[in-house]
This record gives C-alpha cells, structure tokens and sequence, in this order.
C-alpha cells in the first residue's frame, strides 16, 4: 500500500529564529522566515490555520522546547498549534492525545532520545493510529534528530563516531515503524557519523541510509520519493550492490571491512526515489519547469 501522507525528516538544529542552542550549535546562514523548514512544514500541512501537535516525548527538558516551537511556529504565522505532553506509556494512551491526533493536520516530533520514544509510543493505541493516519490520509508526520531517527523500522539508537569503524559499535533497535526500507541518522555532518550509518547499512543492505545534516531534510511522498531541503547537505548510502563484507564473521569490536558501498550527496532540490535507488537532480517537477523556462 502506498502511503498518502508524508513524512518530513529533519537532521536537527533547525533554525527556529532563536539563540536556544548557541554554544553548541550555532544558528546557519539560512533565512528562517523565508526559507525555513518549519515554514515547509506549515505548508505541507494546509498553511497557518493547519492544526499541527508538537510531540515534545523524546526531550529531557520538554516544557522549554514545546515553549520554542510554539514562537517559531508562531514567527511564521502559525496560529493552531498544541503540545501533547506525553512523558510516558500512561500518558500514551490518554484518550484526550489520542484524541488530538486523531483531529490534526500534522505531528512534530522534538529531538532528544530516539529510545525514549520507541519504548513509550512502540505498541501503543497512538502509535497505530499514527500509522494508519499516515497510510491513509493527507497527514504529515514531521521529526528532528531523534524524531527522525525513530521514524523508520530499523532505527539506530547508539553508537561513538569514533568507533563507528568497529563491529558492534553501531547499536541497533526497532523503531516505529512508519518507512521500512531506510536507516536515518541525524546531525551527520557535525558529529562525524558516516561510519556509524555505514555499519549499520552494511549490517542491513536492504535499507538505504539517510544521513541528515543541521537544519537540513527530507521530505518523503508516496514512501518512495524523497525531496532534500533546508540549508545543509542529505548523504545517502547505498548498500545494494555490496560484493565483500566481513561484518558478518568477525568477532565485536574488530574494524569492518566492506566494498562497493554507493554514496550519493543532496543539497536542497535534489532528491532520490528509495524503491529505484535513482538520484534525482531535481525532485521538483516545478523547479524542472522553472529550469526550462530560464533556459528558453
């Protein structure tokens, strides 16, 4: 079944309009008000008026981000938006938050502990709701950093970068189950983890790895067309045509060996069809139009 909705996945650090996280990461050269991955997300999900519930689950300190999300949503016009304060499996199945996702346009998932959010919403009456919602309507799921990890079946939940070249080192779990054919990584460049998405598509070369870079996404139409955006860089790998792996026979903690891994690199407008394993120059019919246009 091909799904009607979408799923936005973002690689973190999206640019909300603010100063929250600087000393860790600082805010990029990308016009938030204009060109903004939250504004994309607006869009997406019907414009201003759009309900969309802020899942603030995976965050330790979750009363600040829902506080963030609610002005940067706010900045650009949004004027319907909710928090759904769930903290654990109780929370996750109150009937209110069921509910209110069942009644809204979009969720959006904060970062923090993508295990947070396997552990609390996996088997849950929300968690299908939010599946069946996703299959079978107009309705968009969107997640940063750990809610994009979370949002494929095969979801890495820990691994050191700098170990990533280790059998073992790459730890890996289900997740909730919303794409099965892909592994997502966030905040890939600024944290050195090609190596840790490498193992864990060489560990599991039907999937294709996404790693998402700061304030930069992808949205994924149909479960099957992906679409880069945002400010950064989207690296897929390929692990499809693989020839030689060791992974499989040496003992953990020993470094893998693997050739003919393919990797791909998107800025905002490329793209990438998962099911063709194709690289699209451009993912926009319109921005191939436009390109005709300027040339003509």
């Amino acid at each position: 079944m091909i799904p009607k909705g979408k799923l936005i996945a973002i690689g973190g650090a999206e640019d909300k309009g603010t100063d929250l996280e600087v000393g860790s990461v600082y805010r990029n050269n990308l016009n938030f008000f204009e060109l903004g991955i939250l504004r994309r997300i607006m869009q997406e999900a019907g414009g201003p008026a759009a309900r969309i519930e802020v899942v603030t689950t995976a965050s330790t300190i979750p009363h600040e981000v829902a506080d963030n999300y609610l002005n940067a949503f706010g900045k650009i016009g949004c004027t319907n938006i909710g928090v759904l304060n769930i903290r654990n499996r109780e929370d996750a199945v109150k009937e209110e938050y069921l509910e209110r996702i069942s009644a809204c346009k979009c969720v959006m998932f904060s970062g923090g502990n993508q295990m947070r959010l396997s552990a609390i919403f996996g088997g849950t009456r929300f968690l299908k709701i939010l599946q069946e919602r996703y299959r079978g309507d107009n309705f968009i799921i969107a997640g940063t950093s750990a809610g994009a990890m979370a949002m494929s079946s095969t979801m890495i939940y820990e691994g050191n970068a700098t170990r990533a070249h280790l059998k073992g080192e790459t730890k890996i779990t289900t997740g909730l189950g919303l794409i099965d054919t892909v592994i997502i990584d966030s905040h890939f460049e600024k944290r050195g983890r090609f190596g840790r998405l490498a193992q864990a598509v060489a560990g599991n070369p039907s999937c294709i790895g996404i790693g998402l870079g700061e304030d930069t996404g992808m949205l994924v139409t149909e479960g099957n067309k992906m679409e880069a955006i945002g400010s950064g860089l989207v690296i897929i790998i390929d692990g499809h045509d693989i020839r030689y792996s060791n992974i499989a026979d040496i003992p953990e903690g020993n470094p893998i060996s693997v050739e003919n891994i393919i990797v791909h690199f998107c800025e905002k407008g490329n793209g990438y069809l998962i099911n063709d394993r194709k690289f699209l120059q451009e993912a926009s019919e319109g921005a191939v139009i436009r390109k005709q246009v300027d040339v003509e």
